[in-house]
């Protein structure tokens, strides 16, 4: 079976904390890798970025190709501008699967743009097409505090078109099958539940005490840990104002007492000069001083896939404060790291966390609660250990050569003769 992987915004190999880079990512590439293990060709194709880089890479591994399509100028452009250049990422792949002499049995496409270049391609190919799309504007745009932080019609229209469109439709959760049915009035009866995995050969439990030596941290130090963009929708100005309000309380400095904490934020670009640091990056950074909090906050920026499960382990803690996610890749790797995670009640987290199990759920927007789950966390050693024991088990339901499965089944469903 060959498969053509379309990634138009992103590519899968970039590294993690950027402004377009996420969970979406970490899917497409981890998944690539195990059909590859499966005996599946994948050629995943992504929109070039830096015409420096090769545009063939052979880095996910057992044949597999992350194909970089020119299509517009090969540099990082806004996600409006992106749309205009659809037109010729379709003429780049089609002209590539003419030049190697492939044929595609399947398209799997991710997020709306690809999911438009998808239709095109199956008005040439007459290939199927299974989609998936990772986050949704409608959503956004319910979430969205002011007007710049609003999704466009354009991207409203297309998510409609897609929808309306392609084959399958591969949801993370029962929740984005719900808001996909309520706010898009899609048709249910292609939609297939299908979580994202999490890969349990690089995210399992490192001893604590090894995990902080790896990453520089003395052994009596006390961390929490937010990996992530550094967007609105995001939360961490929750988490900023949750921690002023700990070291505030009394509750809150007998847990600290003698006990060094600090928040370790990954993601985003810290360090960028004042004209290129992002709005919300300058914001976090204005609200840190504001609460006092330099001596507790540390921006770490971004960091490789090869490093996080460090990170996870050595944290007392893993927070995703987010005000929506359709899945939470986070939380999951954070579990699966044996390390308990406290996170809004939204979206796919209202899922995959277990409150009282593996972790806390928290109202979204609310800092007064995050403060309270922190602070029991963090004056209870015991209540830790057993929520991250739990949680490490927990995950192990989403390991990758699971997930991978079903995902194959589904393509097998979709191309079998009618």
């Amino acid at each position: 079976m060959n498969v053509a992987m379309l990634s138009y915004h992103t590519c899968p190999l970039a590294t993690l904390g950027g402004k377009d880079t996420g969970g979406m990512n970490v899917y497409v590439q981890d998944l690539t890798r195990h059909l590859g293990r499966m005996g599946i060709h994948v050629d995943v194709f992504t929109r070039s970025q830096d015409e420096h880089i090769p545009h063939v890479l052979h880095d996910l591994g057992y044949g597999n190709r992350v194909v970089h399509v020119a299509a517009g100028p090969e540099e990082c452009l806004s996600k409006d501008v992106l749309a205009s250049y659809l037109p010729e990422f379709v003429k780049g792949i089609q002209d590539f699967a003419d030049q190697k002499g492939i044929r595609y049995d399947l398209i799997h496409s991710h997020y709306w743009m690809s999911g438009l270049a998808a239709l095109d391609l199956r008005a040439a190919w007459g290939t199927p097409i299974v989609h998936m799309f990772h986050t949704l504007g409608v959503m956004k745009n319910r979430v969205a505090r002011q007007a710049s932080q609003l999704e466009g019609d354009y991207r409203i229209q297309g998510e409609r078109r897609v929808l309306q469109n392609v084959d399958r439709i591969v949801v993370a959760t029962t929740a984005e099958m719900v808001q996909l049915q309520w706010l898009y009035q899609a048709d249910t009866q292609k939609m297939v539940e299908i979580p994202p995995g999490v890969e349990t050969s690089r995210f399992y439990p490192i001893p604590q005490d090894e995990a902080k030596e790896f990453i520089g941290m003395m052994p009596c130090d006390r961390m929490l840990l937010f990996v992530g963009r550094i967007e609105p929708l995001k939360g961490l100005d929750v988490l900023i104002q949750a921690l002023g309000q700990m070291r505030r309380q009394d509750a809150g400095e007998e847990a600290l007492k003698g006990m060094p904490i600090c928040l370790a934020v990954i993601g985003g670009d810290p360090d960028a000069s004042s004209e290129a640091m992002t709005e919300e990056m300058a914001r976090i950074q204005d609200m840190r001083q504001q609460y006092g909090l330099e001596d507790m906050v540390v921006f770490l920026g971004r960091r490789g896939q090869e490093t996080l499960p460090y990170y996870y382990s050595a944290a007392e803690a893993v927070v995703v404060p987010s005000h929506y996610e359709s899945f939470g890749l986070v939380a999951l790797e954070a579990m699966a790291c044996g390390t308990p995670v406290v996170a809004s009640q939204v979206g796919g987290l209202a899922f995959l966390v277990q409150d009282g199990v593996t972790g806390y759920h928290v109202p979204v927007g609310e800092p007064d609660a995050l403060c309270d789950r922190l602070t029991a966390l963090f004056t209870d050693a015991g209540l830790r250990t057993k929520l991250g024991q739990q949680a490490a088990t927990f995950a192990r339901q989403y390991a990758w050569d699971k997930i991978a499965t079903r995902i194959l089944a589904l393509y097998e469903d979709v191309i079998k003769p009618a």
